[in-house]
């Protein structure tokens, strides 16, 4: 009988009754045909591989991350809130001690979708992870959280959801955002004025290959996270970056991948893109299974791999160094640099344009951060669209200092008489929760 070195909980929700459309690449197959190599890998025959139901994350869930309009549910369907939901239950059993290691292979994803959302963006209408990291803090008391995102397009939405954050260090490693979707994820992009430093960007070339994403790991992130020391590891762990994804123009591997998560040895990884359905998903998703449970996967290996035609080029090796090296730099420097570039400003105002690319839907957006010394800030965002929608939200973070909740409140009154169509506010310190709808 075989015994994994690490008990690991696995959650499986292919969420048959949502697609965008039948033949997107973001369907139920993404996950059946996974399935079906599980089993026949015998990977629940193994003693410390256990597979969990997934629960359902309820609308309190949801609002400690998201400000939705005009309402949670008209930006989301049950699939959501089960995909949700199988990160939550991952995440409880790796808190509660049922397991070590948790993997929820869950659609639809998430890592694209805001902290306001309008409707989907790049497949995502709420953020999974993002939910279930906000989910443990309030349950368990987690403060420090480290966020690794794998995906080949740069996690735009989770990125924006901590920016603000210093608690939790986001990392993305990306296709280069001037060669895919979102067209973001640069290395300036550092976070909000009082968690300047805790993004990390690193946007890699196309063609990078096994040898670029794990020398990335070993020697950028990896000693980052050292510095960092989170209490937990989260791995959103996206598959496009596979040689055969039809979206990205990468070269990594599905030993690859499993090397990549024994490096990183997330504690909670949570599937994210990833649409090479029968070539790579199957035999990806059972090279972190095995890596999760400290078992062999050397023998991992899927259709068309091919090592002579996977070489790195020289160029490529080149660029990922230089960019590894300018990474490095910058977060050794964060310090110096939030106090170059925040200086004595009180607070900080950000003006977007956001594009959600599935539904069609035009957001401009503005949002204003206290400056401080002794709390995260507190938070106000104007967000309207071409829907008609006009949202006025408040976000208050958990250990608010009285003079940020003071300019909360504050805030919050003043907009009594505004144009919106929606007022709402998070107070993730008193875990309370206020919506107000009005006529457009």
């Amino acid at each position: 009988m075989i015994k994994a070195d690490r008990k690991t909980g696995l959650v499986f929700f292919p969420a048959f009754d949502w697609a965008i459309d039948p033949t997107h690449p973001e369907r139920e197959e993404r996950l059946l045909y996974t399935q079906d190599q599980v089993f026949e890998e015998g990977l629940f025959d193994i003693e410390g591989i256990t597979e969990f139901k997934p629960d359902l994350v309820t609308h309190e869930d949801i609002r400690r991350v998201h400000f939705c309009t005009p309402d949670i549910e008209s930006v989301t369907t049950e699939s959501h809130l089960i995909s949700a939901g199988g990160a939550v239950t991952v995440a409880k059993a790796v808190m509660e001690g049922a397991v070590e290691k948790g993997f929820a292979l869950v659609r639809p994803p998430g890592h694209h979708a805001m902290r306001v959302v309008h409707g989907n963006r790049g497949f995502c209408n709420i953020n999974i992870e993002a939910i279930m990291i906000e989910y443990i803090r309030a349950k368990y008391g987690v403060r420090r959280v480290a966020v690794v995102d794998t995906d080949c397009h740069h996690g735009d939405g989770t990125q924006d959801i901590f920016w603000h954050d210093p608690d939790t260090l986001f990392i993305s490693i990306h296709q280069d955002g001037r060669t895919l979707y979102p067209g973001s994820g640069f290395i300036e992009e550092l976070g909000g004025p009082n968690a300047l430093g805790t993004t990390v960007n690193i946007p890699l070339p196309p063609l990078t290959s096994d040898e670029g994403y794990l020398w990335t790991i070993e020697n950028v992130v990896m000693p980052i996270l050292e510095d960092f020391q989170p209490e937990i590891i989260v791995n959103s762990a996206g598959q496009d970056n596979h040689f055969s994804d039809p979206l990205t123009n990468m070269n990594f591997s599905a030993r690859g991948y499993a090397d990549l998560t024994d490096m990183l040895s997330p504690d909670i990884a949570v599937l994210e893109g990833g649409y090479s359905i029968e070539g790579a998903l199957p035999y990806v998703n059972t090279g972190i299974i095995l890596a999760l449970a400290g078992l062999d996967y050397t023998g991992i290996k899927e259709p068309g791999f091919d090592v002579a035609r996977l070489v790195q080029p020289q160029d490529v090796t080149r660029q990922v160094r230089q960019i590894g090296q300018a990474v490095l730099s910058t977060w050794r420097q964060r310090e110096a640099l939030q106090a170059k570039l925040v200086g004595n400003h009180k607070t900080v105002s950000r003006r977007r344009n956001i594009m959600y690319d599935t539904d069609m839907i035009y957001e401009m957006q503005i949002d204003e951060i206290t400056v401080c010394n002794s709390c995260k800030g507190a938070l106000k965002v104007d967000s309207s669209s071409d829907t008609g929608h006009h949202l006025f939200g408040v976000h208050i973070p958990k250990g608010v200092c009285p003079a940020c909740r003071a300019r909360a409140e504050q805030w919050f009154e003043e907009s009594k008489n505004g144009p919106y169509t929606l007022r709402t506010m998070q107070d993730l310190d008193r875990q309370s929760f206020f919506d107000e709808p009005r006529e457009a």
